[in-house]
């Protein structure tokens, strides 16, 4: 009789190196490394030649959900030291001119909307924020921190207390991943 299996399969590029142990996933490449606590008592992560199996036995709705989430997070931990991630941001205003300026981990927005005192915004990890014109461009190879660093950008920006159809100026997400 055949055990009901739920599996997935992630292959490993040239020049990555991927170990578990103890539930904790470690993926290095050329860009850097990672490491995650991927754990669940009946959710089984194995490593073999060039590839990483994620599988569950017997697995209910919750473990078949976890199998997927889990290949997921390791097959974005492997494009993350790979390639990297990228999200691009736009500065938009049409009222006052929106200064921008990176210090130390804080992304500070100057004269929003007129605004005197300037807001702030976290710089999540090891992520590199660069600022071209009305270009905001977010790089990094922890897809969550890079992902984190921008909402928190568009978050500091939203507009409170005024009609957001004439007051459209803010930092935007414009484009995400590669």
């Amino acid at each position: 009789m055949r055990v009901p299996l739920e599996v997935r399969e992630i292959e490993i590029p040239e020049g990555v190196k991927v170990s578990v142990e103890n539930g904790i996933v470690t993926v290095e490449g050329p860009k850097g490394k990672l490491e995650r606590k991927l754990y669940h008592p009946k959710v089984e992560i194995i490593k073999e030649e060039n590839k990483v199996v994620v599988k569950a036995e017997l697995p209910r709705r919750k473990e078949k959900a976890l199998v997927g989430t889990f290949a997921g997070h390791i097959s974005n931990m492997i494009k993350g030291v790979t390639e990297g991630f990228v999200y691009k941001m736009k500065i938009v205003y049409s009222h006052f001119p929106i200064k921008a300026s990176v210090k130390g981990n804080e992304f500070i927005i100057e004269n929003f909307l007129g605004e005197k005192s300037p807001r702030k915004a976290k710089l999540f990890g090891n992520v590199k924020v660069t600022i071209k014109g009305s270009d905001v461009i977010i790089e990094g190879i922890d897809r969550e921190e890079v992902g984190q660093t921008a909402a928190n950008i568009e978050a500091a920006t939203k507009v409170k207390d005024k009609d957001v159809r004439v007051f459209q100026d803010g930092i935007y997400i414009v484009s995400k991943g590669e």
